[in-house]
């Protein structure tokens, strides 16, 4: 092996060159300004002297400021300056040992932890997994650093010490809770930096972004913190979701797909819980990132919207074998029409923040269309309509698309997931996807519902569900667009009356307007019901 030029031939400085002649270095020798000696061939000055000599040299001193600055002065000078470790030190395959630094005799660096450059892990020493020494640091004799620590860059911990999990500040965090829920998750130690994603009404949602190597950061997950004023269970949202997405992904294996692109995978906590809850009672939840995938809040393109309706159709048929009614009704009578008229009714009645007085048209809009809402829940309570696993949710927005093809890849946002009926998801994509416009767009002359956007759909939408319909299904789906639109307008209408409680708002009536845009959808698939139902009889069933 090649020689070895150590600077510094104190007590240390001794212990290495006995630890680099075990690693088989030929020939060892120092540079050190006081020390006498056959060994000791010169001053510590004459490093760059000796440069042409000596390719390979650490600087072995036990002061950590004195270490780290030779370790820097020789990788200056283009020294080739290695990790010593002795052969009796534990080392994992994905420790991380830089430059000039020590592992003595016995001492342990375990799974994911990284030794900076002139640090020292002195003898039986113990560094525990995902953990950091900072550059330049000592970790005394027989000390132990447990997992997820950070020592910082030319700190000494003492012999026989024991250093219990620190935080290191996490660029993107504002908050005690949003810091709790990433060390939850076991991210806290890697993690470079946090910010908001998306644009959901309901849960707050960051992505959680970790380095990759060579300075580049990419995000890995979704971390959100539930809203338990709409979610009062978070455990039974979580039993639903982990349940079907788990079942998904045999599903996609079968088929042939990628399920780990094609479906959510959400991560357990490190104490093995679906959530993690906060000091403040509030429930975070994590699922990997999809890369290379892309969100869209309005309909861009015709192709769109066929490949949503092919997606969400695709989804219903592959929970087809799944048992609906095992999965907990995690918000009750969510899309039960006649249940949300009563609350609308009871809202106005109390009109606790005055606002009925600015709302007279909308009122009057719902209220003469009492009898509709009964149309689908009597014939699901009948038994005409069958229960399946449907997501509540159905808007474009909530389908991740490959951002390379085009084609729906991954259907998100499962909060919602619940047993119901498939028109109920059918018709939330309708009044959604279907509309010229924004759902808050102020302006009710932009505001108009498609038929055309709305047979596309339809063809998608039976293409991929295939026969698992039945018929009377089938016949529903152009009511649960109608119902749907209307049910919509009235939550808006009563989260209005009511003071803006569930749904974020941007300024005082959002959540009017919001109504209004539905109500206007409502009136023109009134005006053309008769072809609705017509282009529903007249659609093929697709074959999968």
């Amino acid at each position: 092996m090649d020689k070895l030029l150590i600077l510094g031939a104190g007590g240390f400085g001794q212990m290495v060159k006995e630890t680099a002649v075990s690693l088989g270095y030929g020939e060892v020798v120092f540079l050190d300004d006081a020390a006498k000696g056959a060994d000791v061939i010169g001053k510590c000055c004459d490093y760059a002297e000796k440069h042409g000599e000596f390719q390979v040299a650490v600087a072995a001193f036990g002061n950590n400021n004195t270490r780290l600055y030779w370790t820097d002065k020789l990788l200056e000078e283009g020294y080739q300056v290695p990790a010593i470790i002795h052969p009796s030190a534990v080392i994992s395959p994905s420790a991380v040992l830089e430059s000039g630094c020590f592992v003595m005799q016995r001492a342990v660096v375990n799974t994911h932890s990284r030794i900076g450059r002139a640090a020292l892990i002195n003898s039986g020493a113990v560094v525990d997994h995902d953990s950091v020494i900072g550059y330049g640091a000592h970790v005394g004799l027989g000390s132990i650093v447990k997992s997820n620590c950070t020592i910082q860059p030319q700190k000494r911990v003492e012999p026989g010490e024991v250093i219990f999990s620190t935080r290191r500040k996490i660029e993107g965090v504002d908050s005690r809770a949003l810091e709790d829920a990433l060390y939850a998750f076991g991210f806290g130690p890697q993690c470079s930096y946090v910010k908001p994603f998306g644009e959901g009404h309901i849960n707050e949602t960051y992505a959680v972004y970790m380095p990759v190597g060579e300075g580049k950061d990419e995000p890995f997950y979704i971390l959100q913190r539930i809203n338990i004023n709409v979610f009062k269970d978070p455990g039974q949202v979580m039993d639903n979701i982990f349940g079907v997405t788990e079942f998904l992904r045999n599903v996609i294996r079968r088929e042939g797909g990628d399920p780990d692109r094609e479906t959510l995978s959400f991560i357990k906590t490190k104490s093995g819980e679906s959530y993690f809850e906060d000091d403040q009672g509030q429930p975070w939840r994590c699922s990997n990132f999809i890369p290379n995938s892309v969100c869209y809040q309005m309909v861009e393109r015709p192709e769109q919207f066929y490949q949503s309706a092919f997606s969400f159709g695709h989804f219903l048929k592959q929970l087809g074998e799944y048992p609906a009614a095992s999965l907990h009704e995690t918000i009750p009578h969510f899309h039960d029409t006649v249940k949300r008229f009563a609350a609308f009714r009871t809202a106005l009645e109390r009109d606790v923040k005055n606002r009925a007085r600015t709302c007279r048209p909308e009122i009057n809009f719902v209220l003469e269309r009492k009898e509709d809402c009964g149309v689908l829940t009597s014939k699901m309570e009948s038994g005409q309509l069958p229960l399946r696993v449907t997501h509540n949710d159905t808007k474009l927005n909530n389908i991740l698309f490959d951002a390379e093809t085009g084609s729906g890849l991954c259907i998100i946002d499962l909060d919602t997931i619940m047993p119901g009926i498939a028109a109920n998801d059918f018709g939330d994509s309708i009044r959604f996807g279907a509309s010229t416009a924004e759902e808050d767009e102020r302006d009710l002359d932009k505001v108009h519902f498609d038929i055309h956007l709305y047979e596309l759909y339809v063809k998608g939408y039976l293409e991929a569900a295939g026969d698992v319909l039945t018929q009377a299904e089938r016949d529903s789906l152009p009511w649960g667009a109608r119902l749907m639109t209307l049910e919509c307008g009235m939550r808006f209408l009563t989260d209005y009356l009511q003071g803006d409680g569930y749904f974020k708002t941007a300024y005082p009536e959002h959540n009017l307007v919001r109504a209004r845009t539905q109500f206007k959808l409502v009136k023109e698939m009134e005006e053309q019901f008769e072809e609705m139902c017509r282009i529903v009889q007249n659609s093929r069933i697709g074959k999968q």
